[in-house]
């Protein structure tokens, strides 16, 4: 796509226009005019994009699911950042380092979906500075900088979902408790006795069977620019905002290209789903305690996304070292790294063994 498929002029002033978040419209924030997003003419919403997984990892994708973007990696940190409109320039929201946009292009597959930002720059600011406001030992400048810092960075992460139908068979064992007793001989302080005690024992038998089970939406992270513990923490998404990809919902955001190729994410998809399925033989089994030995299971109605999720992000420099902070764009929930202030620390540790020596001394006066 050119440059003109990701520029949205307003219509009142020409000036660029940009998402408004929770709404349907785009906004000028040059003269306030507004306009509306079109509706997307998909009624299901579940089934937005739903790629066959087979053609995506064999490459054969029609022209109409795959784009040209332009995208340049950070200098820093490696984070794919996709360019919109007439950028050429910006801040990593990863790290805070300045990048500048390449010549060139990617083929990447196109995201069929997204969750559009619900939360705007103001609330996710607040949940920020209330999430820091709690951290214990974290220096002052901290909160001062959520407060009154740069703006944070309000970005589309990529993700990965995956659909299955599976059916499994497996083999494996059931183990029920019972119980026996049994005449032990104890010591005690009137000399040697004799009691009954209950000894529980597992009587195990074999059994074989089927499970079945449909996944749907099987959310992978997409991107290697922050810890899965980061965006797990985020969890979990609303997927039933998920709305047709439309570029309008980017205006005045960005992007991020994802760098875990498909067949990456969907081995990854695997592993969890697979890990359900080893649940449902569990529960299939019964009894007290399970032994599985084996699952075989068949993969049938394989589909997949690529959707976009919105962060904001906040990157912050102490004693030279980045700390990030992302916040749920569609819930608020936080989750950041977090400098801490050596003298607070000393402080509370002397604080401590003043106050240890205080109660020592009130008990030796005793």
């Amino acid at each position: 796509m050119d440059d003109t498929d990701h520029r949205w002029p307003c219509q009142a002033c020409g000036a660029d226009l940009r998402y408004e978040p929770g709404q349907t419209e785009l906004v000028c924030d040059h003269c306030g005019h507004r306009q509306k997003i079109p509706a997307s003419p998909e009624a299901r919403p579940r089934l937005l994009g739903e790629i066959d997984l087979a053609r995506g990892l064999a490459r054969d994708l029609p022209s109409d699911a795959v784009e040209d973007v332009r995208q340049t990696p950070c200098p820093n940190c490696g984070a794919l950042i996709e360019f919109q409109g007439a950028e050429h320039a910006m801040e990593c929201p990863f790290c805070a380092t300045p990048v500048v946009t390449g010549t060139g292009t990617a083929r990447q597959i196109k995201p069929q979906a997204l969750i559009p930002f619900a939360l705007d720059e103001r609330a996710a600011r607040a949940a920020m500075t209330a999430w820091l406001g709690r951290l214990w030992f974290a220096p002052n400048g901290l909160v001062d900088y959520a407060r009154k810092g740069r703006a944070m960075a309000g970005l589309y992460v990529p993700y990965w979902t995956f659909d299955a139908a599976t059916r499994s068979a497996y083999r494996g064992a059931r183990g029920d408790y019972y119980y026996e007793t049994r005449t032990v001989r104890v010591q005690t302080k009137n000399g040697p006795q004799t009691r009954q005690e209950q000894v529980r024992r597992t009587r195990w038998s074999p059994r074989a069977g089927r499970v079945a089970r449909r996944f749907d939406d099987v959310l992978v992270l997409a991107s290697q620019s922050l810890p899965r513990s980061y965006t797990e923490a985020l969890e979990p998404w609303d997927l039933s905002a998920l709305t047709a990809y439309r570029p309008e919902y980017l205006a005045g955001f960005t992007a991020e290209g994802y760098t875990v190729a498909l067949a990456d994410g969907h081995d990854l998809a695997r592993e969890r789903m697979a890990a359900v399925i080893h649940q449902d033989v569990r529960h299939d089994i019964g009894g007290d305690e399970q032994r599985v030995d084996r699952i075989d299971t068949d993969w049938s109605a394989e589909t997949f996304k690529h959707v976009l999720l919105p962060v904001w992000m906040a990157a912050y420099k102490y004693n030279g070292r980045t700390y990030r902070f992302v916040v749920n764009g569609q819930t608020g929930k936080v989750r950041g790294e977090r400098p801490w202030s050596a003298w607070k620390i000393a402080l509370a540790v002397l604080a401590g063994l003043a106050l240890a020596a205080g109660v020592a001394l009130v008990a030796q006066n005793r």
